[in-house]
C-alpha cells in the first residue's frame, strides 16, 4: 500500500495536472466522486504535523480555510444538520442536540426530549415530520436521486442526518455506524457482508472506547478495504462521508484531571483522541490514492465544532447549594438551568426520562440528564429546559409565553453562569437579549421553534492561545476537567476546515469567513448536482478555494441588545460575505472567549 506521504503527492500532481490534460484532450469535464471526512470536535490549533501528519499536510497542499466556523449552538446534530444541507438552523429546524418534539417519543420511554444522535429517534422524529424533519434535502439524498453510488460511515447519529430520506435496509445509500451489528444498526446486504468478510472486516461495529481507536480503525478499514471499492466497482461517480467520533469521545470522555481545568482537553487521553482521527484519515487518503480514485475525487474535511473544558462553579445559582452541602462548594448539577428558574419562580418540575415523576428539588433531587418540565402539569407544562451542554434552550408552550418569557429572561440576567440570550422573534424584544434571527435561528423549520436560547459563560485557563485552553460552564452529567461544547465561544465556533482535490486551489490560505453550510454548496457546485432549497437561510459556494476563482470581500460586524438589568448586554461579534453571514461569538462582554470587549 502506498504511503500517505505518496499519496498526498499524487492528489497534488493530479490538481495541478488536470486543466492541462482536459484542455488538451478537448473533453468535457469528468464528473468528480467527493469525500467529506467529519472529525468530531477537532480544533483549529489541534492540527500540527507532530500532532497530526496527514491532516498537517492536507492542509498545506491544498486549502486551508484559516477562517473558519461552526454554527451555534455548537453542537453535533446542529452542525451536521448544515453538513448534511448546506441551511442554516433556523431552517433545518434540528435546534440542538437535545429538542422537545411536542410529543412523546416511543424509542425513548415516551419522553418529550430526546437525545437526537440515536438512529431510532431519528427515525421517529423524522416519521412524525412528514418523513424528513429537516425540511430540506440533502447533498447524500440528492446526490442518490441523481444516480451517484453514496455511502455514509461513522458516528450514529450526524451520520443518518447525512441520508435522513434513504431507506433504513442499505438498499440505496450504505449507512455504517457504530450501531451496524447492534442495537439500532441497519441491516447490511448479502454482498456487503461477504466483501466484509473477504476483506477480514468481521460484522459488528465494536463499542465506543476512549479513547476510541478500536471503533475507528475498524471503521476506517471497512472504508477503505470495502467501501471505497464497492464505490469503484459500481461505476458510478459517488459521495461518501465519514463522520469520525474521535476526537469528540476522547475529549468528552478524558479523566486525566477530574476536578480541574488543567489539563482538561489537553490530556494525553484527548490527545490520543485527535490522533485517532488522523490515523483514519490517513487510511481513506491511501485507499483512494490505491484505488487510483485521488486524480478525481474532490476531499472536503471539518469539524462539526470546536472544544472546551468543563467548570461547574457559581456563585449565584440556587441550585449550586445542595452540591455544597455535599461537599462540593459551588459545584452545579445537572439541570441547574432547570433547578434555578424552578425555584426562583416558585414552579414544580418533572424528570421527563422518568414517567415525568415530581422532582423534589427542595430537598436536593435534581433532573437526571438537565433536561426538565417546570410548572403546569407534568406532561403540559409552562416552561421546558433543553440541556445541550455548552447552551440550554427554553420552550414555552404554554398560552402566556410572552409574560413567561420575561420571568424566565429576568431570572437568568441574574446568574453568573448566563453570558447572552437569544429570544424567539415572536416573543418581542427583551432588553439585554438578540433575536434568535440575529444568529440564523429563525427559518422555515418545521420542527417547534424553541422561545429562548441560554449561552454559558467561558473563560481562558492561561494558555499563549485562548481558543486551545477554553473552559465553559455546561448543563451536563460530565464533570469539571471533562470535556463539552455548545457555547457562543470561539473556541467551539472555530472549526478545522480544509479541502484538497482537482478543482480546489492548491497551497492556498483562504482569508476569508467559511461555515459548515458552506461545503454542500460547494461540493454540490463541483459535482453537478442541484439542491433543492425550502428555506432561505443558506450558505454560499467557496468560489475563492476553487481553481480560478477571484477573492471575496469580509467586512466585520458587532451587534448590540439594549442594555438589560445591571447594564447587562448580549453582543455578537459577526463578519458577512454578500449576504452570508459567519458567526465569531457572542454573549455578555468579559464572559465569552473570543468576544471583542
Amino acid at each position: 500500500m502506498r504511503s500517505i506521504r505518496f499519496a498526498v503527492a499524487i492528489l497534488i500532481a493530479a490538481v495541478l495536472a488536470a486543466p492541462l490534460g482536459a484542455a488538451a484532450a478537448g473533453s468535457a469535464k469528468p464528473t468528480r466522486n467527493t469525500v467529506i471526512f467529519v472529525a468530531d470536535g477537532l480544533r483549529y490549533g489541534s492540527v500540527t504535523p507532530e500532532r497530526t501528519p496527514n491532516l498537517a499536510r492536507l492542509k498545506q497542499a491544498g486549502v486551508d480555510f484559516t477562517n473558519s466556523h461552526s454554527l451555534y449552538p455548537t453542537l453535533t446534530t446542529v452542525n451536521a444538520s448544515a453538513i448534511a444541507t448546506g441551511h442554516y438552523i433556523g431552517d433545518t429546524g434540528d435546534f440542538a442536540n437535545v429538542i422537545y418534539t411536542g410529543f412523546p417519543v416511543a424509542a425513548l420511554g415516551g419522553t418529550t426530549l430526546p437525545f437526537l444522535e440515536d438512529n431510532e429517534i431519528l427515525d421517529e422524529v423524522s416519521a412524525h415530520f412528514g418523513g424528513n424533519y429537516l425540511n430540506e434535502t440533502s447533498f447524500v439524498d440528492a446526490a442518490r436521486k441523481a444516480g451517484f453510488a453514496t455511502a455514509v460511515i461513522g458516528k450514529q447519529g450526524p451520520a443518518r442526518i447525512q441520508a435522513l430520506t434513504a431507506a433504513n435496509d442499505n438498499s440505496g445509500t450504505v449507512i455504517i455506524d457504530d450501531a451496524t451489528g447492534n442495537k439500532g444498526g441497519y441491516p447490511l446486504p448479502p454482498d456487503l457482508q461477504k466483501a466484509m468478510t473477504e476483506a477480514f472486516v468481521t460484522p459488528g461495529t465494536p463499542p465506543v472506547s476512549v479513547p476510541n481507536y478500536t471503533q475507528q480503525v475498524y471503521l476506517a478499514k471497512l472504508a477503505a478495504r470495502v467501501v471505497l471499492p464497492r464505490l469503484k466497482a459500481s461505476g458510478k461517480p459517488f459521495v461518501l462521508v465519514f463522520w469520525s467520533r474521535d476526537p469528540d469521545a476522547s475529549q468528552h470522555g478524558t479523566k486525566d484531571s477530574l476536578g480541574e481545568v488543567r489539563p482538561g482537553i489537553n490530556s494525553p487521553t484527548a490527545e490520543a483522541g485527535v490522533r485517532d482521527a488522523d490515523t483514519a484519515f490517513g487510511m481513506i487518503l491511501d485507499a483512494l490514492a490505491t484505488l487510483d480514485l485521488d486524480s478525481n475525487t474532490n476531499i472536503f474535511v471539518t469539524a462539526d465544532h470546536g472544544f472546551a473544558t468543563i467548570a461547574r462553579q457559581s456563585a449565584t445559582s440556587v441550585a449550586a447549594k445542595p452540591a455544597a452541602q455535599k461537599g462540593a462548594p459551588g459545584e452545579l448539577p445537572p439541570g441547574f438551568v432547570a433547578l434555578d428558574i424552578a425555584s426562583a419562580l416558585k414552579l414544580p418540575l418533572y424528570n421527563p426520562y422518568k414517567n415525568f415523576a415530581r422532582i423534589a428539588y427542595e430537598k436536593g433531587e435534581t433532573p437526571s440528564y438537565g433536561s426538565a418540565h417546570i410548572g403546569g402539569s407534568a406532561k403540559h407544562p409552562d416552561i421546558i429546559v433543553a440541556a445541550n451542554g455548552g447552551s440550554s434552550l427554553i420552550y414555552l408552550p404554554g398560552r402566556n409565553a410572552r409574560e413567561r418569557a420575561r420571568d424566565v429572561v429576568a431570572v437568568l440576567m441574574k446568574q453568573d453562569y448566563v453570558s447572552g440570550l437569544f429570544v424567539n422573534d415572536g416573543l418581542g424584544k427583551i432588553p439585554g437579549t438578540l433575536p434568535m434571527s440575529a444568529v440564523g435561528l429563525m427559518g422555515s423549520a418545521k420542527t417547534l421553534q424553541p422561545a429562548i436560547y441560554v449561552n454559558f459563560r467561558s473563560f481562558s485557563t492561561g494558555c499563549p492561545d485562548p481558543l486551545m485552553c477554553t473552559a465553559e460552564v455546561t448543563d451536563s452529567p460530565l464533570k469539571t476537567g471533562q470535556g463539552m461544547h455548545g457555547s457562543f465561544s470561539r473556541a467551539e465556533t472555530r472549526n478545522f476546515m480544509a479541502a484538497i482535490g482537482p478543482d480546489f486551489k492548491t497551497g492556498f490560505a483562504d482569508p476569508a469567513p467559511v461555515s459548515n453550510a458552506d461545503i454542500v454548496p460547494t461540493m454540490a457546485h463541483l459535482a453537478g448536482i442541484t439542491l433543492p432549497s425550502k428555506g432561505a437561510l443558506k450558505g454560499r459556494v467557496i468560489g475563492e478555494a476553487i481553481t480560478g476563482g477571484e477573492p471575496v470581500t469580509a467586512t466585520r460586524k458587532r451587534v448590540a441588545s439594549a442594555p438589560g438589568p445591571d447594564g447587562l448586554e448580549t453582543v455578537l461579534d459577526m463578519q458577512m460575505v454578500g449576504e452570508t453571514p459567519y458567526f465569531d461569538a457572542a454573549g455578555f462582554p468579559g464572559r465569552t472567549v473570543g468576544l471583542s470587549p
